[in-house]
């Protein structure tokens, strides 16, 4: 048997068996990047009008209806969580995605009878999260595949952004004028539709074979390890730590992670002298084990500072909605644009950032700095979040106009609120990273 012709990282089809390389995986597999555009159309299709469907059809006050969304959304964000552990512990990314989805097919049918008939209460619902699944098709010991999967979720989020523009600029005008059961019936049917999509792929997608039962029990094996051999003194030099060879990796399809000089007193769950070899049952952790522990450290503390930004994003679809139902909206004697649809200005400014991000910011930026991704994902966030800080200043110049002009005037015009939408746009392409 060639193993060249085989994917390099391990991955196997549905059936446990080894995929070639030539005939599975990369950019044909990714044709389900359709699906996110149905998925978001039908997310954005409920939270970009959620607000106006609470006050106008449920007669909730603005502040409740708006911690009412922010509720929704926090639930929304918080459970991929608990996809992601489920898939790396039990079932793997494609049956945690398929469960995950007839959940959100059934629960969008149930929204969509909610509103279409009096006798049945409204109910909301999430969506799965497969951007790790198209990250498997490519391999990432071929040279070839991991330079496409830099742009692969730069075009995810395009394809996200499709539907989103869809939903914020059609689906809130279906809903608001010619009902809220056909508004929620639409994206229910394009879910069930790009389901069918997804599934007509399964010969040629790829399968990560999960290394260990559960990550999370290895998180603790190290802490455990190191707590354990507190007393211990370091090597001087990170070879004497415990680690396989690297033909272990190669033969296992693991990656292996190298030592870094951060968080040293983890280092110490490595150490091969220690109590760990005294008892069996506690053995000795490896460096790659402790590199990743180290590796979730710095996700967390990534996500404790992208807490605050997050809080700018929760305004779009609340705060800004109903900013913009006092505003003249009216493109001539016989048509308003609909509040929830002013939204769409974000989207659209985003399908226009990420193709220049990718397709010109990026090349250009490798050529100085010799970087797949032109610049460093650390890089990317913080020029993400240095942009969100001007767009909110601008936001708060443009609201003390807005009321300066209603109070003088009693109208303020739509495309004079906008400004700093386009500017958070512009901030998402590079704030959310690669991931």
């Amino acid at each position: 048997m060639d193993t060249k012709c085989y994917t390099q990282d391990g991955t196997v089809d549905l059936r446990g068996r080894p995929v070639q390389a030539s005939k599975t995986g990369k950019w044909k597999a990714c044709a389900f990047s359709g699906y996110e555009a149905f998925e978001r159309m039908a997310f954005y299709g409920v939270a970009s009008n959620l607000v106006n469907y609470l006050t106008t059809q449920l007669h909730e006050e603005t502040v409740a209806s708006v911690r009412n969304v922010n509720n929704w959304s926090g639930a929304v964000w918080i459970t991929p969580i608990l996809g992601a552990y489920i898939a790396d512990t039990y079932l793997g990314r494609y049956w945690t995605f398929t469960v995950s989805s007839l959940i959100y097919a059934m629960g969008m049918i149930l929204l969509t009878m909610a509103v279409s008939f009096k006798f049945m209460k409204p109910s909301c619902t999430n969506g799965p999260n497969i951007s790790t699944f198209g990250a498997d098709q490519f391999d990432d010991f071929n040279p070839q595949e991991k330079k496409l999967k830099v742009s692969f979720f730069n075009w995810w989020m395009f394809s996200s952004f499709l539907g989103a523009l869809f939903a914020t600029l059609c689906l809130v005008y279906i809903q608001e004028n010619l009902g809220w059961g056909l508004g929620y019936g639409i994206p229910a049917v394009g879910l069930l539709l790009s389901l069918f999509i997804f599934y007509l792929g399964t010969p040629i997608y790829r399968h990560k074979v999960r290394k260990s039962k559960s990550p999370a029990r290895e998180l603790f094996q190290v802490l455990i390890a190191a707590f354990n051999n507190r007393k211990l003194q370091l090597p001087t030099s990170p070879s004497e730590l415990q680690e396989f060879e690297h033909q272990y990796y190669i033969q296992t399809g693991k990656r292996q992670v190298h030592h870094t000089p951060v968080l040293r007193c983890l280092d110490k769950a490595a150490i091969k002298d220690g109590n760990s070899n005294a008892d069996s049952s506690n053995p000795s952790c490896t460096v790659t084990q402790v590199e990743g522990v180290k590796l979730v450290f710095g996700m967390v503390l990534i996500w404790l500072v992208t807490l605050i930004p997050s809080t700018i994003w929760a305004q779009i679809n609340t705060l800004f909605v109903k900013q913009g139902t006092t505003l003249d909206r009216n493109l001539g004697p016989s048509f308003q644009i609909p509040a929830a649809s002013l939204g769409s200005f974000v989207t659209f400014s985003m399908l226009l950032s990420v193709p220049m991000y990718d397709r010109f910011f990026v090349p250009l930026m490798r050529k100085k700095t010799g970087n797949p991704r032109g610049i460093t994902l650390l890089q990317r966030l913080g020029i993400g979040f240095v942009i969100q800080v001007t767009a909110i200043a601008i936001a708060y110049a443009v609201e003390v106009r807005r009321m300066h002009v209603i109070r003088v005037h009693h109208v303020f015009g739509a495309q004079g609120d906008r400004p700093h939408e386009y500017i958070l746009a512009a901030a998402s392409v590079r704030s959310t990273g690669d991931r």
